[in-house]
């Protein structure tokens, strides 16, 4: 006699809420609306028997049950797609799920996608751009493009490029910066901060030992793109990323608001599913943003001056 096995819709509503702590979050992911999960959730409590996680009007948090149960039903899902991913695939059209970064995507990734669709025409890419973190091979990507210090274990890293920051602003503001002997005056500046960057001002400030510039006050967005075009309508000065700000600076929408730049302790790195290299189209990507990458690195600067760039 077969084995009695919940819904499969009921069964994913509950490993995305368990991952999430929150039945909003795991709608948004699975394109449901939060009521149908909770509902989902709900039935499937009442087919097993037991609850799987403590309603608080803070968030949820998992049962022991729960707590129990997940790690199963994760491995399960983790099971069909690798195996739907390894199964021969006789379509003419194959698809390439990317997730990257909003300002990322858009500055590099995005612009060159054309070069690799000329090269294998029958394939799609999918590029997600929100900030969750991404479970291989669970939620169905094939690549991640993260900024991290160095790869992490239990997954396939390729470093891409790195940055060098340098503080950046519109050709207006800077003139409003200079002082009497003609240098930019940066205690006089609004600050633009990044919220989600892991290093900003701090990072450039304490690298260069400028002194009397006060960090914490300022404009701050949630995303590099923002502030750089904050930066461009003359708000102030963004901690720039060569070389993705370098367009923006041969155009003349910026400048740079100091000569001394910083090489970032972080780079971009091409995180891979296990398997992508037993797929054609995926080992093709992954060769072709690699070659990408080293291509583009190579107009980062040569080296970073790093001497104190103190405010006077």
């Amino acid at each position: 006699m077969p084995l009695r096995v919940p819904p499969l819709s009921s069964l994913r509503f509950f490993e995305a809420a368990a991952r999430h702590r929150s039945f909003k979050r795991a709608a948004a992911e699975l394109n449901v609306t939060p009521s149908a999960v909770s509902h989902g959730i709900v039935a499937l409590e009442q087919a097993l028997g037991v609850e799987l996680f403590v309603r608080e009007p803070r968030g949820l948090s998992l049962t022991p049950e729960g707590d129990l149960y997940l790690p199963y039903i994760s491995e399960a899902f983790a099971l069909i797609a690798t195996g739907t991913q390894r199964l021969p695939d006789r379509r003419a059209n194959r698809t390439i799920a990317v997730s990257c970064a909003p300002t990322l995507a858009s500055r590099w990734l995005v612009p060159r996608l054309y070069e690799f669709r000329e090269a294998w025409p029958n394939v799609s890419v999918t590029v997600d751009t929100s900030r969750r973190q991404v479970g291989f091979p669970v939620d169905g990507f094939d690549f991640a493009i993260r900024l991290s210090r160095g790869p992490v274990a239990g997954a396939s890293w390729s470093r891409l490029f790195g940055e060098w920051l340098v503080p950046v602003c519109s050709p207006a503001c800077r003139d409003t910066l200079l002082d009497h002997a003609g240098n930019v005056d940066l205690r006089r500046a609004t600050l633009i901060h990044v919220n989600t960057a892991s290093e900003d001002w701090q990072t450039w400030l304490d690298a260069t030992a400028s002194e009397g510039i006060e960090p914490s006050g300022g404009l701050r967005f949630d995303t590099i793109q923002l502030a750089l075009e904050a930066a461009a309508t003359g708000l102030g000065v963004a901690m720039g990323r060569r070389p993705l700000v370098d367009p923006d600076i041969a155009a003349h929408t910026l400048v740079e608001a100091s000569a001394h730049g910083v090489a970032s302790e972080t780079a971009y790195w091409l995180v891979s599913a296990q398997g992508a290299d037993d797929r054609p189209d995926l080992l093709g990507f992954k060769r072709w943003l690699i070659e990408e990458a080293r291509a583009f690195d190579h107009h980062a600067p040569s080296h970073s001056n790093t001497r104190p760039a103190v405010a006077r």
